[in-house]
């Protein structure tokens, strides 16, 4: 770092003393400079040490003198409140209570740190630590919060209120901080002047000091308003502001005097008192003064010629009053008056009624005659031409008027004239090398003219170097004007017309394509329609804009051309139409899973068969429907497919029903309402109607046998009524009512149908409005329907509050599981609350209350809960504990269906950690087995074990039926007979084979040890699923065996001799050869490492294909030459090219084959080049051609390196010494000699052991 920089010229001569010769010597650059270096306080001057006394601290202390010292962004400040101030005295929660709770408050808010400490005085001491802001808001809310408050008011000045609150209230809010208080003004609207300030009795009284003082600065002000006539206002100002400023400046206060442009004649003073006096008569002195001395004279200028008296923002008028005194008084222009007055002294009047006519004649308007069409020329390419007049006549001001024939130009005379030379010359000589043409063209063939993105246009003018104006699209006009050179003009004229008459005889047509095949057409990045446009180049397609939802695509070309493209994107929409064919199947929610298989193995091997697109909905979502894309038949295929793999899995029936096509839309209903009701009520069966438009009459319905008759039986009878009479009508009730009003298992609303006839259906949970119930029928059954749904309705809005006794022992089965079997009890009974005592008293009234009918059947369905749970058994049911998972089912799903239908409790014993063998019987000690039997009494070895017993509570009939169901999920197991050698690809590669058909056919295949050599294999599971796995496994066995003959057709082997050399060529670049033969004749081949003989396995007619196609490439490569050329090795990379691009054009010109030597090898100059004979001949003279070409250029280069080459004398400089100093501190202690550089003791380099030194500053710390 240069000590120069840091310097002040005060101590400029204290740290260069001394040297001043010296300095003389430095800028004479003489060679005493190198021989003389600098001392070492020179170069590195000492920081300052402290002042030893206050005089010596004030002088200059060198280079580090003028630096500033850096102010502590964190400050510290400590607040006391007295005892008798505190808010919250209690002694003993010191740091604990409501007061620790506040500090921690405002740390949060304020980002300051607060410690709080008690004096003896039982005052509060609060030290704030932060930055100032922070501190000071701390302040505030330690005031505000933790010391009792207290209030006082102020009165001041209504009109001064406005200077205690500032600008934007800042100065009241930084008076609010600094006094830590709270100040309440009164709004304008008030007539108070009572200002409140609420806070400490210290933070008051300081608060109450500044607003008396801000009120008392004010009192010293004042403000008076003179009322002076407008004429006279200029005089007051004086030119350009001066006096009026002057004014200010003399006597500070602030003078207003409005502007010409407003017409008030009030002339406002701001100040304090004595002041303001001063400046008011002063001003009423020149006021009167002018009013006796001044005098008028009127002088008529043309109104055109009042913008040049007054000048740029009234410049002229300022200038000319300071000049004669006199005020030049213009009229408004909005007036048609063309007297100006003079107002001044009568001696000046004449001066300056001179200057008010210079100023009027100083400017000039004229114009010059040039067609319109030419003025674009004249002002040139982004105004170029006229750019050069106004440079040189910046005054002259240049104006265009659109659509007429002259230019007008404004400014002063002299200047005009020339302005008005140069631009008829222009306009001479741009009439004599210019000319124009206009030609009629329909204005719909404009854009095509323009050609895309300007193509055809721009052209046109670049090539014949015209201006070719075409008139925008909303202007609907014909007509196009051509302008520029005369011949240009002509010849463009002439192909503009080709162009327009070539148009006409085009033909356009509409293309009728559905809008969401837009973009398919068009491709990703355009790529389809741009292979459309490259096939039919002279055919112009436009499609619509996506935000006009049109299907209209326009093709625009030669008639025969627009036929074939038409042709063949109706061919490539019709493809796109049966590609996107779609339908529906609904499949049962839980056969997604099999239908979707392991790994999606099933779902993908359908799409891939079928060749479809399959959505399933979502996992999480309630639909059922699973969409179908692609080709009709190929959807029909995978509908099929799909629809089978449910049938296998469950007891689904298909039927049939013949229903009118023109009833189909009603009894769908709206968004399909009836026929869900109809669906959901018959146990979820489908229900598919054919599609719109088909003529079709058949209805499908498709579930378990019974719900589909129940479903038919339904439709029918719903198509009868609608064939008969229908009539609907719509009624609303609470949601909550709806369960009410269905009733357990849909007893109440199967009521109202057996009685009345209608049909009652209520909203799905998808329907926006849940209070809406249809009722459909004949109308005198609908009104029956109606009139006992609303009486039911009406008793359900009538709330009351009943109660009943229960046994307290029975409380905790509604209570527990967070009041379940009372949650499922408001939701079938119209959301009636019900309410136990709580546990603890030994009550055993419970309340009831909702609708009447609703709190009838909560009580009796709360009876029916008890007499279950006193006549509750339990019963056991033993089935050995390994089969208790499979019987659970997945997540337990079989056990929770049994516990649902049979409305019993099961419970599962827990897992025997170590079961004894099944051979072996256990071991018994002392007659007790398993360490059971205390008694004394010896255990029955054939009593079943605890691990193996299920237990099951409820009514005694239904736990006997859930025992029943229990017993019938119990795995039955079979033997299957499939051949050993199978079974490894059975099991497949790592166990996929086997867990797929298990999982497919939901049993375990356990596969026997492959030392056992035995065919069986055994299946367990379920009863129903055996029978299918059995079949499945069957099947895929008879695959594998039909896998093995094809494998025993394609293990032949064939070997044939070629010679190494030839295998790269067999290969080919990156496999390609053989790949390709590999695939023609499905034939594994095998190239040896080392000897040359090459394998090919695979059926033997393929091989016989293979090995002529094999010999076939040998004898080419036979027929080929080598032929070494020497090529010199500097010209190789320009030869070889970036990336080998340029060597490989050459080869495959010449059909060669061409070898570069390796770095390193004996002959770098050495080039093979292989091929058949004469196209060898042919690429080596190439080669050497382009040698010759390249050899001369390296010739040439190299030449120009010898030249650019540093002479050897600038080579040979003496190594620098480094930087070297005088008098440094090292060579003051000891004498030594200044540091040297190149010296390992001096400057060790890293790692290396160097003898230890002292140093001249002491040891190191």
């Amino acid at each position: 770092m240069s000590s120069v920089a840091v310097l002040t010229q005060e101590s400029f001569a204290e740290h260069r003393s001394g040297l001043a010769q010296q300095q003389v010597k430095v800028t004479a650059l003489n060679s005493e400079e190198e021989n003389d270096p600098p001392t070492y306080k020179e170069a590195f001057p000492p920081l300052p040490e402290k002042a030893p006394c206050l005089e010596a601290a004030q002088e200059p202390a060198g280079p580090w003198s003028k630096i500033r010292p850096i102010k502590a962004s964190v400050i510290t400040q400590v607040f006391h409140v007295p005892l008798e101030e505190r808010k919250y005295k209690d002694m003993n929660q010191f740091g604990e209570g409501e007061q620790a709770k506040i500090c921690l408050d405002i740390m949060q808010k304020t980002g300051a740190h607060l410690e709080l400490s008690l004096a003896k005085d039982q005052g509060l001491s609060i030290m704030v630590s932060g930055k100032l802001e922070a501190v000071m808001k701390a302040r505030k809310e330690i005031v505000a919060r933790l010391q009792t408050q207290a209030s006082a008011t102020v009165a001041i000045p209504k009109e001064h209120h406005r200077f205690v609150i500032g600008k934007n209230g800042e100065k009241l809010q930084d008076l609010e901080l600094k006094t830590a208080t709270k100040i309440q003004i009164p709004r304008p609207d008030d007539p108070s002047n009572q200002i409140k300030i609420t806070g400490t009795k210290e933070g008051i009284e300081k608060a109450r000091h500044e607003i008396l003082l801000i009120s008392a600065e004010q009192d010293k002000r004042a403000v008076e308003r003179l009322d002076v006539e407008k004429v006279y206002h200029p005089f007051i100002a004086g030119p350009y502001n001066k006096l009026v400023s002057e004014l200010m400046q003399d006597t500070g206060t602030r003078i207003n005097i409005p502007p010409p442009s407003v017409n008030k004649t009030e002339i406002v003073f701001t100040g304090e008192k004595e002041q303001l006096a001063q400046a008011v008569a002063r001003v009423k002195k020149i006021y009167e003064e002018k009013k006796k001395k001044t005098t008028t004279i009127a002088v008529e200028v043309k109104k055109s010629q009042h913008k040049y008296v007054i000048g740029p923002k009234g410049n002229s008028l300022q200038e000319i009053l300071e000049k004669t005194g006199v005020s030049v008084e213009i009229p408004p222009t909005d007036s048609s008056s063309e007297t100006v007055i003079l107002r001044g002294e009568p001696e000046k009047l004449g001066q300056a009624l001179t200057e008010v006519y210079a100023k009027a004649n100083s400017f000039t308007v004229s114009s010059v005659s040039a067609p319109s069409w030419l003025h674009r020329f004249i002002i040139g390419k982004k105004g170029q031409n006229l750019a050069k007049i106004t440079q040189q006549m910046p005054k002259v001001h240049i104006e265009f008027t659109e659509g007429e024939d002259k230019i007008t130009l404004e400014g002063p005379t002299e200047d005009v004239n020339v302005a008005q030379e140069q631009i008829e010359v222009m306009v001479k000589d741009l009439i004599n090398r210019m000319d124009y043409a206009e030609i009629n063209v329909d204005h719909k063939f404009h854009r095509h003219l323009i050609g895309k993105n300007g193509a055809n246009i721009n052209r046109i003018k670049d090539l014949y170097k015209v201006s070719v104006r075409i008139p925008p699209d909303n202007e609907k006009s014909n007509l196009i004007r051509i302008e520029g050179d005369p011949q240009g003009v002509q010849q463009a004229k002439k192909e503009l017309l080709e162009l327009a008459s070539r148009m006409e005889n085009e033909r356009t047509k509409d293309l009728i394509i559905e809008q969401k095949f837009h973009r398919t057409i068009i491709g990703q990045k355009g790529e389809r329609i741009r292979e459309i446009r490259e096939k039919f180049p002279e055919v112009i397609i436009n499609f619509p804009d996506p935000a006009h939802k049109s299907d209209i695509v326009q093709l625009r070309g030669p008639k025969n051309e627009v036929e074939k493209c038409t042709k063949y994107m109706q061919k490539m929409v019709a493809d796109l139409v049966e590609n996107s064919f779609s339908i529906s199947v609904p499949i049962f929610k839980q056969f997604h899973k099999n239908i979707i298989g392991k790994g999606g193995a099933n779902i993908k091997k359908i799409r891939e068969e079928s060749n479809t697109k399959i959505d399933l909905p979502a996992e999480n979502s309630n639909s059922e429907t699973i969409v179908i894309t692609g080709k009709r038949a190929n959807c029909e295929a995978a509908r099929h497919r799909i629809l089978a793999i449910q049938k296998e899995l469950a007891n689904i029936t298909e039927v049939e029903v013949s229903i009118p096509s023109k009833l189909h839309n009603s009894l769908i209903g709206a968004k399909g309402r009836f026929i869900r009701s109809i669906m959901e009520e018959c146990g979820g069966v489908h229900i598919h109607f054919p599609t719109e438009g088909s003529g079709s009459d058949t209805v499908t319905i498709r579930g378990p046998a019974q719900d589909v008759e129940k479903a038919k039986k339904q439709l029918l009878h719903l198509a009868e009524e609608k064939q008969t009479k229908s009539y609907t009508v719509d009624l609303r009730a609470k949601p909550e009512y709806h369960k009410f009003l269905i009733g357990k298992g849909g007893g109440n609303i199967r009521k109202v149908r057996d009685n009345t006839g209608a049909r009652i259906i209520f909203p799905t949970s998808e329907d926006k409005d849940q209070e809406l119930i249809t009722i459909m029928g004949t109308e005198e059954a609908v009104k029956e329907a109606q009139k006992e749904l609303e009486a039911l309705i009406k008793n359900l809005d009538n709330v009351v509050e009943d109660s009943m006794v229960v046994d307290p022992k029975h409380h905790r089965h509604f209570v527990i599981r967070r009041g379940q079997v009372l949650r499922e009890i408001a939701d079938e009974y119209g959301g009636v609350m019900v309410s136990f005592p709580r546990s603890g008293t030994q009550s055993d009234k419970v309340t009831l209350k909702g609708a009447k009918d609703c709190v009838e059947a909560a009580k009796k369905r709360i009876q029916e809960i008890i007499e279950d749970l006193e006549a509750q058994v339990t019963i056991e049911c033993t089935i050995p504990q390994k089969f208790h998972r499979s019987i659970m089912g997945p997540k337990g799903s079989r056990i929770q269906q049994i516990t649902r239908d049979y409305g019993v409790q099961i419970k599962f014993p827990d897992r025997e950690e170590n079961p004894a063998p099944v051979a072996e019987p256990a071991v018994q000690e002392n007659g007790e087995e398993g360490g059971e039997g205390k008694d004394g009494k010896d255990a029955d070895p054939s009593s079943p074990k605890k691990c193996d017993i299920i237990i099951i509570s409820g009514r005694r009939e239904k736990c006997e039926a859930a025992k029943e169901a229990l017993q019938a999920l119990v795995p039955v197991t079979i033997e299957v007979e499939v051949p050993f050698d199978l079974h490894r690809y059975i099991i497949g590669q790592k166990g996929s084979g086997i867990r797929k058909m298990m999982d497919e056919f939901e049993v375990n295949i356990q596969v026997p040890a492959p030392e056992l050599q035995s065919d069986i294999i055994t299946i367990t599971g379920l009863a129903t699923n055996l029978d299918r796995a059995k079949a499945g496994l069957l099947e895929r066995g008879k695959e594998l065996q039909a896998e093995q003959e094809d494998r025993a057709l394609r293990s032949f082997k064939l070997t044939v001799t070629v010679d190494p050399k030839y295998h790269p060529k067999i290969i080919g670049r990156k496999g390609a050869v053989i790949t390709q033969i590999r695939t023609e004749h499905e034939v594994n081949i095998q190239f040896p490492d080392k000897d040359d003989e090459s394998q090919v396995r695979g059926q033997r007619r393929c091989k016989e294909g293979c090995w002529f196609a094999i010999m076939k490439i040998v004898g080419e490569l036979e027929q080929m030459v080598s032929e070494d050329v020497t090529l010199d090795h500097r010209v190789h990379a320009r030869i070889i090219g970036a990336r080998g691009k340029a060597i490989r054009k050459i080869m495959d010109e010449f059909k060669v084959d061409i070898r570069f030597p390796q770095s390193g090898a004996p002959d770098p100059n050495c080039v093979t080049v292989t091929g058949l004979p004469e196209n060898v001949e042919e690429a080596i003279d190439h080669i050497l051609n382009l040698e010759e070409e390249y050899l001369a250029d390296v010739v040439d280069n190299e030449a120009m390196q010898g030249y650019m080459k540093p002479s050897s004398h600038e080579e040979s400089k003496a190594p620098s010494k480094g930087f070297v100093v005088r008098d440094a501190p090292w060579a003051t202690v000891n004498n030594e000699k200044a540091p040297d550089m190149s010296s390992s003791e001096d400057f060790p380099s890293f790692g290396a052991q160097v003898a230890p030194k002292t140093l001249p500053w002491g040891p190191k710390r």
